[in-house]
């Protein structure tokens, strides 16, 4: 492998890294954040992008294939931070909520930082995980005990 391909790769592994990433954050809420935030020491860094609102348009396709159409409107509000290592990590999440788009944007800076990541994935992102999961299972639980089996009766006649 050449060294442009095993720094390719390297990228690659990043972006994984770090869209796993936010897609537990995604799935938490700003109080479970920065409760585990708060495990931490966390690093000086600035507000590249305060905290904003703003609207974006949801696309949708018909059957999921079909051609695209503007479905409406949803808000989200947004956030870019610098850590003083010079890692910059943005943050958006559906809704009105700066703090939370703040939060992610942070530990989207900190995963990338080769000193803080390690520590975020432990400390903030294995336990929110689980969370996540455990919510998931529980709530599978719950569906599953109302399951009804319906049985159909052939009748000797016929």
């Amino acid at each position: 492998m050449m060294a442009s391909d095993e720094s390719l790769a390297d990228e690659n592994s990043g972006q994984a890294r770090r869209k796993a990433v936010m897609a537990v954050l995604a799935h938490s809420t700003t109080a479970e954040i920065a409760g585990r935030l708060t495990t931490i020491a966390v690093p000086v860094h600035e507000d590249l992008r305060e905290p904003e609102n703003g609207l974006v348009m949801v696309r949708g396709r018909v059957g999921g294939d079909g051609a695209a159409f503007n479905l409406g409107e949803a808000t989200v509000s947004r956030a870019a931070v610098r850590l003083s290592t010079g890692e910059i990590g943005f943050g958006y999440t559906l809704g009105r909520d700066g703090a939370k788009a703040r939060m992610v944007a942070l530990c989207d800076a900190l995963v990338q930082s080769d000193e803080f990541a390690g520590l975020v994935e432990t400390k903030v992102i294995a336990p929110l995980r689980a969370a996540i999961s455990a919510k998931r299972s529980r709530k599978a639980a719950e569906t599953a005990a109302t399951r009804v089996e319906f049985y159909t009766l052939v009748r000797g006649e016929g």
